[in-house]
């Protein structure tokens, strides 16, 4: 009887151990549980922008590099330092993902303004099934506060020896396009009569000058659009 009332101690205080050890593999295997959590959530996160910067990282080193042959005369010219809408203060402008293909439009608009506008309609146009991913922007000079243009016809003015200066000549429908009034740009790359291109991050990659003559607005509009179109290939955003 001794003997076995020694031995129930024993058996209890083992069988304690065996529960506190359990107990605490449980604690253990759920923290680890969280922590795994914790962590996948971050790795989630970091692939995220990842997938989201990366692309539009890419397709910029890509142009500067030249990591590709242009296959037509190119009239782009890179930023020598990156600059955002909102560094210029076109914070009204929202890219909603898209790439923009932004006309910095002179005042008055009048005869190589009217054919730059043709030749970007135009070359909007042949951007064909990746229309959906660019937006095309138009920015029309006034003193006032940015203010968004609710018309869907830009109105361009020709002055020749026979003509008055304030006659409508044409009308491009633009209707597609988003219409701001915004002060001067005071940068030094994006003056009026610009062309300039924007990633879906809101970052300005590049700028074009449309041409003087007629007869260069071609090659002109063919440099925009093998851009454009090499951008939005090497790009999963916008």
């Amino acid at each position: 009887m001794q003997t076995d009332v020694q031995n129930r101690p024993e058996k209890n205080s083992q069988a304690d151990i065996h529960s506190k050890a359990n107990t605490n593999a449980k604690v253990s295997a759920s923290e680890v549980a969280r922590a795994g959590k914790k962590g996948n959530g971050r790795k989630h996160f970091v692939m995220v922008c990842i997938a989201f910067i990366l692309p539009v990282i890419l397709a910029k080193m890509a142009l500067e590099q030249q990591w590709f042959n242009y296959g037509v005369t190119n009239q782009g010219q890179l930023l020598a330092e990156p600059v955002s809408l909102s560094q210029l203060s076109l914070t009204d402008i929202q890219t909603d993902k898209h790439w923009l293909l932004v006309f910095n439009s002179p005042a008055p608009c009048e005869k190589a303004c009217q054919q730059s506008m043709n030749a970007l309609s135009n070359t909007y146009l042949a951007l064909g099934k990746e229309m959906p991913r660019v937006q095309p922007v138009l920015l029309n000079y006034t003193k006032h506060a940015n203010q968004t243009e609710t018309d869907t016809t830009f109105h361009i003015t020709t002055a020749t020896d026979t003509e008055s200066v304030g006659k409508a000549q044409s009308d491009i429908d633009v209707s597609r396009w988003q219409k701001f009034n915004v002060p001067e740009l005071s940068h030094p790359e994006l003056q009026r009569g610009k062309v300039f291109i924007v990633d879906p991050l809101g970052n300005v990659v590049m700028t074009h000058q449309p041409p003087q003559t007629a007869d260069a607005l071609p090659a002109f509009g063919k440099a925009i659009v093998a851009d454009m179109k090499k951008l939005l290939k090497y790009s999963r955003i916008g």
